[in-house]
């Protein structure tokens, strides 16, 4: 059986070229080409009764294509193909339609195919046969652009007051300009677009130069001219109109924030080196890094990626990111999916704009935004880069070059070891095999903050699924009310107190897809002791097992306390504004059976309609079903709270900021299966006690040789529609 370490179990019954064609059986999972995209998009073009315009420019009011992803095959389905010699799924794309340009707007999903030459569409439908509210759609491109539009006309009346108070503006600011931030949910009820913007200096690193004007803005009309201002927060005041809040500076019974001139160089937000380290040891030259001295010992064909005893297939999905397919260990396959499902964080705070804030990735695009890996820094020189496209808010696919690294990376710690020591100044012998895991990584930049994603094969038969999440982090005005909700990291920066909760699916097929469920529990237990009658002894931490044999979810109506790759969490109760309803945020784990209506815990309207989500997770587990020998899933919920400090400037590290789970194997192997790798030192002496002669056991070259040094680091950063 496989151990899911966050201390329950799920029980069961019972180097060469990464450039080769992709197998067959994998690429069912592949992700649409940027032929096939473009296919969808000119066959869904030319059907008259859908009426499509192109997504940029125009009118908001009109009928648009906004995304197109692979749609994958049933379950049931790909595995009569990939087990059974069944036939081979027809490949289908998943379209969403944002239907704008009619009396009554709408969103639909498309089925669309056969690909590669699509010839029919159908609808698409949601559990319970709810039709997506046009509110509830993510924002565009262009709606941002009639955004900027509409908070700049509105701000006209307060350009002295920006001048005077920050030295940016909105109205021919050249070079001194500002930009925002917008803030979800957008409203307080379903139905609703109002959004709050948090007003910033767009200066390098400009989520950390907030003005401390925050504007609510109502953009729910499809027609932009019937936009308008609502509500203004400056400087610890709430005013009704932009012309309330000019009239105050003018007649100088305002409060007003004077900021400092931002220097030119080595700004606080910025990457640029200032300071020095006391002991003086260099950092202008290279660090360690990765090399692979005799070549790759994983490869790589296509969307199949095969390490030691590992093999999978893999796709980057526009709408929420990595996700794994058919994962085996020596041909026998562990799970049939692993996937990343959402990213939320909830804020806290004084200003309107905080205190509104909880945000929901998978609404912004999370898969989509996978910006190029930089050689050296996001990932090993080493690594084997892969492209992604997109069909993402756009006219065709747009190609993301690097967005994708795979790469063996030597953890640094053996995997296992042990000195047998004869306890006279000798040995009997040292044993160890070097620790080395393949990972798989991508980021998602989503806005201000940078997740970076990983899932990690082990030669033991242990997965992780880890994220690490750094960039900027989301700031609000200071004010001394603020205090009671974050830090202050500047002088007129407030880091907001925050949870991140980051939810994964785990559809486990261990030995066949009849599992059940089981936790083990431990105590301790006070017995006779028998071989001195009379005394007593506690016994260290005996087993005691109990199973469950309906749905169910661990940590119910309990907040994250410890557990591996899990920090400290801080989440609201039912009924405390928008509940977070598609995220299994009250459950580390969740355990229910398989549907196929049931692929995703979340979806890419959770964020712009919480309140009625159309995927509502707790619906998965109040259905009372048994999971006694059933196609099982477990649903897996991790993160951290976060309290900003001043060393979060200018970014947010890494280190401390990571969470995730283990897969790890619970007798399911006879012995560790990584006795089968090739790369452990064994050392014995052959003179004991003089000790002057060894002999060393290896099964690799006595020298890994020398690490090839690099061409210079270069990076291009461009992502464009093809």
């Amino acid at each position: 059986m496989w151990l899911l370490w966050l201390a329950w179990v799920l029980a069961v019954a019972a180097g060469s070229s990464p450039t080769a064609s992709p197998p067959d059986k994998a690429s069912i999972f592949a992700d649409l080409s940027a032929a096939e995209l473009r296919a969808v998009r000119t066959f869904l073009m030319s059907r008259p009764e859908l009426g499509l315009s192109p997504s940029r420019g125009g009118p908001l009011a009109k009928n648009t294509l906004f995304l197109v992803e692979l749609l994958p095959p049933k379950k049931e389905v790909a595995l009569r193909y990939l087990d059974q010699g069944g036939p081979r799924p027809r490949r289908q794309a998943r379209a969403v339609v944002f239907f704008g340009g009619q009396a009554e707007p709408n969103i639909t999903e498309f089925a669309v195919g056969p690909l590669p030459q699509p010839s029919f569409y159908r609808p698409l439908r949601f559990k319970g046969g709810r039709a997506v509210p046009f509110a509830a759609r993510p924002m565009t491109q262009l709606e941002y652009e009639l955004l900027h539009r509409t908070l700049a006309e509105a701000t006209e009346p307060l350009y002295r007051l920006l001048r005077d108070s920050t030295g940016f503006w909105f109205h021919n600011c050249s070079r001194r300009c500002l930009t925002f931030s917008d803030i979800a949910p957008r409203g307080l009820a379903s139905g609703e677009r109002r959004s709050w913007l948090v007003l910033q200096r767009f200066v390098e690193g400009f989520f950390l130069h907030p003005v401390g004007l925050e504007v609510l803005v109502d953009h729910q009309d499809p027609d932009p001219r019937r936009w308008a201002v609502r509500r203004l927060w400056y400087n610890g005041q709430y005013f009704s109109s932009p012309q309330e809040l000019a009239e105050r500076y003018e007649q100088g019974t305002l409060a007003v924030a004077r900021l400092e001139e931002p220097p030119s160089r080595q700004l606080f937000s910025s990457y640029e080196p200032r300071g020095s380290f006391a002991t003086g040891t260099p950092t202008e030259v290279h660090g360690a890094k990765v090399c692979e001295p005799q070549g790759r010992r994983y490869r790589l064909r296509g969307n199949r990626l095969e390490y030691g005893g590992w093999s999978l297939a893999f796709r980057l999905r526009s709408s929420a990111g990595l996700q794994l397919f058919d994962l085996r260990f020596n041909g026998e396959r562990l799970a049939y999916e692993v996937s990343v499902q959402e990213a939320i964080a909830f804020y806290g705070g004084h200003t309107p704009a905080a205190m509104q804030t909880k945000y929901m990735d998978a609404g912004w695009g999370m898969g989509s935004v996978t910006y190029e890996l930089a050689r050296g820094i996001d990932c090993p020189e080493v690594a084997t880069y892969l492209d992604a496209h997109h069909f993402y808010d756009a006219d065709g696919p747009v190609r993301f070059s690097n967005a994708i690294c795979v790469f063996e990376l030597p953890t640094g710690v053996p995997l296992r070891r042990h000195f047998d020591s004869d306890f006279q100044g000798g040995f009997h012998f040292y044993a160890g095999l070097e620790g080395q895991a393949l990972v798989l990584r991508t980021t998602s930049t989503v806005y201000n903050y940078d997740y970076i994603w990983d899932f990690l094969l082990y030669p033991n038969g242990v997965m992780e699924a880890k994220v690490h999440a750094t960039g900027f982090i989301h700031a609000t005005f200071y004010t001394p009310q603020g205090r009671r909700y974050g830090s202050r990291v500047h002088s007129h920066v407030l880091g907001n107190l925050h949870t991140h909760l980051v939810h994964y699916k785990v559809d486990l097929d261990i030995a066949g897809t009849g599992n059940s469920f089981e936790t083990m529990d431990v105590r301790f237990e006070n017995i006779s002791n028998p071989w001195s009658p009379g005394a007593r002894r506690r016994v260290p931490p005996a087993r005691v097992g109990s199973g469950w044999q309906s749905q169910a979810g661990v940590g119910d109506g309990c907040p994250p306390t410890t557990a591996p790759r899990q920090g400290g969490s801080l989440l609201p109760v039912p009924g405390d504004g928008p509940d977070p309803a598609p995220v299994a945020r009250r459950y580390h784990l969740a355990v229910t059976r398989h549907h196929e209506n049931e692929h995703s815990s979340s979806s890419i309207y959770a964020q712009n309609d919480p309140w009625e989500p159309l995927v509502s997770f707790e619906g998965f587990i109040r259905n009372n079903e048994s999971i006694e020998d059933q196609d099982l899933v477990a649903w897996v919920t991790v993160g951290f709270l976060h309290v900003p400090h001043a060393e979060d400037i200018p970014n947010t590290a890494t280190p401390g900021n990571a969470v995730g789970f283990f897969l790890r194997p619970f007798n399911f192997f006879d012995e560790d299966p990584s006795v089968a790798s090739r790369s452990p030192v064994i050392v014995r002496p052959l003179d004991p006690p003089t000790f002057s002669r060894l002999e060393i056991q290896r099964w690799t070259p006595a020298s890994p040789g020398p690490c090839v040094a690099p061409a210079p680091f270069a990076y291009n950063g461009t992502y464009r529609q093809e």
